[in-house]
């Protein structure tokens, strides 16, 4: 995350491609702004990128939790 203390709208338990999906709006919502002109609104923009931001974190929190999980089921427990 790029801003410390930006706040998520993110539940804690979404499923990865819920999180991917909103991804994919806020992106779509940043290239709108930008056609539209908001990008010149330093506040909407500053929120818009802290948003996306900590979405994506959560994407690739949330993906990676995912990988590892299908690991263990398929390999059972590391030792050593």
């Amino acid at each position: 995350m790029s801003v410390r203390g930006a706040r998520s709208t993110l539940a804690p338990m979404f499923a990865t491609t819920d999180i991917h999906r909103r991804l994919e709006e806020l992106e779509s919502e940043r290239m709108l702004a930008s056609l539209i002109g908001l990008s010149a609104d330093a506040v909407y923009t500053a929120d818009l990128h802290i948003e996306i931001d900590a979405t994506r974190d959560a994407y690739v929190g949330a993906a990676v939790t995912e990988i590892a999980t299908l690991r263990a089921e398929l390999s059972g427990p590391l030792y050593g």
